[in-house]
């Protein structure tokens, strides 16, 4: 089975259609798959739900489909930098569902791991638990949560073999492996392709079961969310 496909748009061709469900890995814009978030934007479709810790920034990750309007529902756990972002959702032009980081990380893990709920103690007493059904285990409540299985994730990885077995680098990590493991469908964006077999067994941190889909992207922007510098003494 070929799963290189030769541009964005064509791993997209078919599988895209609006009112989907979307995970898009990253953190901020640390490890986000930026051909493929402007793939999506150039497809034109709207009314999607998007997983996702983040927004990225103001025109740039999914930003741009903020921008376009392409987004009706946002599931994550951090506004942020994202000023439009923030606007829509004041201005409740944009539904947002706030999870606490680490339940949006065990949702999407949960869905890729077939379990379709587990309880937690984060959110017990505040709005996050409303209307979610609350149950006592060993003397302490726990709230419900409902994991989350999205109908496509975009995902971004370091390597890839030509089965589609991954390898992320550091801490470009983070969401990644969750958002591709819960898809039903996983398109995944890397800087370099390889045989398959060429990777040690060791650096395969996702196996090429959960990926249908790869595009090679040589040459990401990588833009920095904010630039520190520390400035030489007495300059």
């Amino acid at each position: 089975m070929n799963k290189l496909f030769s541009s964005a748009a064509e791993a997209l061709k078919g599988i895209v259609k609006d009112g989907q469900l979307l995970a898009v890995g990253g953190f901020g814009l640390c490890g986000i798959p930026e051909a493929l978030i402007d793939a999506l934007r150039d497809s034109g479709v709207k009314n999607l739900t998007v997983i996702s810790n983040n927004a990225g920034v103001d025109g740039f990750g999914l930003g741009k489909l903020l921008e376009t309007r392409q987004i009706k529902k946002m599931i994550s756990s951090y506004v942020g930098e994202n000023k439009e972002f923030e606007r829509q959702y004041l201005a409740g032009e944009l539904e947002l569902e706030f999870t606490p980081q680490g339940t949006l990380a065990e949702k999407l893990r949960s869905g890729g791991a077939g379990i379709p709920a587990f309880f937690t103690k984060t959110g017990v007493g505040t709005l996050v638990a409303e209307g979610k059904e609350l149950r006592e285990f060993d003397g302490e409540t726990y709230v419900m949560e409902r994991s989350l299985i999205p109908e496509i994730s975009l995902v971004k990885a370091h390597r890839a073999d030509k089965s589609g077995n991954l390898q992320f680098h550091l801490t470009a990590r983070n969401f990644n492996p969750a958002a591709a493991m819960a898809g039903k469908i996983c398109v995944v964006e890397v800087e370099e392709v390889v045989e398959t077999g060429a990777m040690e067994p060791d650096q395969v941190h996702l196996p090429g079961i959960y990926v249908h889909r790869i595009v090679h992207n040589p040459h990401p922007e990588k833009r920095i969310e904010k630039r520190t510098i520390t400035e030489k003494a007495g300059v």
